[in-house]
């Protein structure tokens, strides 16, 4: 039976990280379709088409493409959510403010009273409250 799979398997796509992520949300849409919610079966199943479609494909170019597209998508998502986990722990101990000339953004120590900040991009120097 294994021989038979991989036999057919042959110049076909397979599964790869988009096809992962678009099983586990077809997953996710049938769960909630027990609460009964109008159309989430259907639009999980054609989710779940959808992959195996992908997955039995022989245009590997197209799905690598596809891939490649969504794994970048997915780097600038992870991105934009660790710079907005950093700037969250940064805000208890520091404020940030941005320069009213050229809009850099400055870090600075909190409670410190009122402070001449100065821009190291521009030089401009502006008063703030910490």
């Amino acid at each position: 039976m294994r021989e038979k799979m991989i036999r057919f398997m042959q110049g076909r796509y397979g599964n790869d990280r988009l096809g992962q992520v678009m099983l586990m949300l077809a997953l996710a849409c049938m769960v909630l379709s027990l609460f009964r919610i109008p159309f989430i079966s259907t639009i999980g199943l054609m989710i779940l088409i959808l992959t195996y479609y992908r997955m039995f494909s022989r245009q590997i170019g197209k799905r690598a493409a596809e891939n490649q597209k969504y794994l970048q998508f997915e780097w600038k998502l992870r991105a934009k959510l660790q710079k907005r986990k950093q700037t969250l722990a940064q805000s208890r101990t520091h404020r940030i403010y941005k320069c009213p000339n050229c809009r850099q953004k400055i870090r600075v120590p909190r409670n410190r009273g009122r402070i001449a900040i100065t821009c190291r991009k521009c030089g401009t120097e502006f008063i703030k409250k910490t």
